[in-house]
């Protein structure tokens, strides 16, 4: 099974729970991923703790909800999708006509076969989502009178989320993040928590010689991210180097990023030169398009260096925040790439440097059998790399400096530095 293949057999799981920012369906996704990530803790926030300017809510739970017709058939029903509720709808049971029915209906005219995703977290109210078309046939059915129920629960709880720590040989930190809220979306958002916890695998098998110290999040949007700065912003403003959120990272379409603040952090430059040498017809967009938790991370007093990645950008592709946005929208192949993409990010901050010349002038290759004996093209093409790349570690150029003087990709001079550093010629500072 390829590692894409994986990816989205976890998708398929868990699309069906109906998730918000609180209640029984984020809990029990988040228990789905920690049997992926045993290490992972799962935290709480108490419903009405305030987290800077917001409050985090009441516990949301929803056990049924449907529109019955005066002859019994449900024409809207939960258990066939759970868009069709407005998300955090208050309960009601009570029979109405269509025109009071219709005031609380929401579709969507431009895309008539498609259910719409819609929240109400800080407002109290109740809705439900159904496609235009059958809405459309609903105002010329002959029953007038519909039988409406929600039953959910609003109650004091917990606004819950995953936390790995995966420590390194520094306290130098590298920051993911996603969020785990949306219902049965597949690229907005189960492609983000899906490729982390693949990612977080992968850097806990397979990467034990970590120099980052790696802070992985799972968190509802927006609330999430304010209630874990709340608690742990002096920390993440100490030691981040850098920081990814990670969502609607699962389809075959071209990949972007939405910029940090600055628009220049370790994060914006590593996965800047990442796509343009891998993916040169990615999109950037700045932060002035922002949308996701790159808001929270991002914002003054809080300003970490985190940006966000993605293929097809929230709020750009048709298929977002509705039903279309399904289990065929995402693709083993589209989830391999984002899972890729990530590696290749974390694998560069690694060994990014800035390096620095141990010795005074320039150092003596051919004592350390790091100069060629024969004139061959190919020997001298990397032995002026290697000089290069000497010239310019004075502890301020890192390898992304170096590499875009040299124009070539930064990765090719990985190789290279470590070599110096394994003979006593260089050595690695941490990013700042």
């Amino acid at each position: 099974m390829t590692i894409g293949s994986e990816i989205h057999g976890w998708v398929t799981d868990l699309f069906p729970l109906c998730r918000s920012i609180t209640g029984d369906g984020i809990r029990e996704s988040l228990r789905y991923l920690q049997r992926i990530l045993p290490e992972m803790k799962i935290h709480g926030v108490s419903s009405g703790t305030r987290v800077f300017d917001w409050t985090v809510p009441l516990e949301w739970n929803i056990k049924d909800a449907f529109i019955a017709n005066e002859g019994g058939e449900r024409v809207v029903d939960l258990s066939q999708n759970n868009l069709h509720v407005v998300n955090y709808s208050e309960p009601i049971d009570e029979w109405m006509t269509f025109e009071e029915l219709d005031r609380n209906l929401h579709s969507l005219p431009d895309q008539p076969d498609a259910v719409p995703y819609v929240t109400s977290y800080y407002r109290r109210r109740w809705g439900f989502c159904l496609t235009h078309r059958l809405r459309d046939q609903l105002r010329q059915e002959p029953f007038r009178r519909y039988h409406v129920k929600i039953d959910t629960t609003l109650e004091s709880g917990e606004l819950i989320y995953g936390e790995l720590i995966l420590p390194g040989s520094t306290s130098r930190e590298i920051l993911l993040s996603t969020y785990l809220c949306h219902p049965s979306m597949a690229n907005d958002n189960l492609s983000g928590p899906c490729v982390q916890a693949a990612v977080a695998r992968w850097l806990r098998d397979f990467v034990p010689d970590r120099r980052m110290t790696y802070r992985i999040l799972f968190l509802a949007e927006t609330i999430g991210p304010l209630a874990y700065l709340k608690r742990h912003l002096e920390t993440l403003q100490e030691n981040l180097v850098a920081g990814f959120v990670l969502a609607c990272i699962g389809d075959d379409r071209r990949y972007s990023f939405v910029a940090s603040r600055s628009g220049s952090t370790t994060a914006d430059r590593v996965v800047r030169h990442i796509l343009r040498h891998d993916h040169p017809d990615h999109d950037e967009y700045s932060f002035v398009d922002r949308g996701s938790d790159e808001r929270q991370y991002c914002s003054p007093g809080v300003d970490l260096p985190v940006c966000t990645l993605m293929r097809s950008k929230f709020d750009t592709f048709p298929e977002y925040h509705t039903s279309k946005d399904d289990l065929a929208f995402v693709t083993p192949s589209g989830l391999e790439g984002g899972y890729r993409l990530v590696r290749e990010c974390l694998g560069l901050i690694e060994e990014l440097g800035p390096y620095r010349c141990r010795t005074i002038g320039e150092p003596h290759l051919s004592t350390r059998g790091l100069y060629p004996d024969f004139g061959l093209r190919d020997s001298w093409t990397k032995v002026r790399t290697m000089m290069n790349l000497l010239a310019y570690s004075d502890g301020h150029h890192d390898l992304i400096d170096i590499a875009d003087l040299l124009e070539i990709d930064a990765r090719e001079l990985v190789v290279v530095a470590r070599d110096l550093v394994d003979h006593g010629v260089l050595e690695l500072d941490l990013p700042s």
